[in-house]
């Protein structure tokens, strides 16, 4: 016999009904009912960011969130961030500066920078640092985040996502390809 509690929400722009167990977090949810894994498991108590979604367009840690609060709410994972073949801006401008690396931290850097420029268009070097000071990069490529964010935002942080082919052309092999090494 379960417990599971039936919710509705919209995830990434999608009505879904789940059925959650009162005690699984919206981390949880996602990762294993919805098989949305962009969302990364990692510190479980909020202090690393990489969990990071919108949710109703504010950046949260889903690993602090219950899936039962999530009821009625719009919710964002990385996932929801580019549409079909196109890259959201901040997607493609962080390819564009190698802010790429291990790949772990970057979907809770990009949920956190989208939050960040939603409310804040065009960001200081500061804003951006504040922004995202609750997302830890392990690999230490914060000069490179910012960067991303930066000319994201420079680049009028453009609602319309880009094609991958309109990112700028420059040595193919250093430009990390999702669809040959997801994370």
């Amino acid at each position: 016999m379960t417990d599971a509690v039936r919710i509705e929400l919209s995830v990434n722009g999608r009505r879904r009904t789940v059925d959650v167990e009162p005690h699984h977090t919206l981390l949880d949810m996602l990762r294993d009912d919805l098989a949305l894994t962009g969302t990364k498991e990692c510190c479980l108590v909020g202090e690393c960011g990489a969990c990071s979604v919108l949710v109703d367009g504010a950046a949260v840690d889903s690993c602090l969130m219950l899936g039962v609060e999530a009821d009625g709410l719009e919710i964002t994972t990385v996932e929801g961030l580019g549409h079909h073949d196109r890259l959201d801006p901040l997607q493609a401008a962080f390819l564009e500066t190698g802010a790429v690396q291990c790949g772990f931290c970057i979907p809770g850097q990009l949920i956190a920078a989208r939050a960040m420029l939603s409310l804040n268009p065009s960001p200081t070097r500061a804003d951006v640092e504040e922004g995202l000071a609750g997302n830890l990069c392990r690999c230490a490529g914060y000069e490179q985040i910012i960067e991303a964010v930066l000319a994201a935002a420079r680049d009028g942080n453009a609602t319309e996502p880009r094609t991958p082919e309109a990112r700028s052309t420059g040595d193919p092999a250093a430009t990390p390809d999702a669809r040959v090494a997801p994370q």
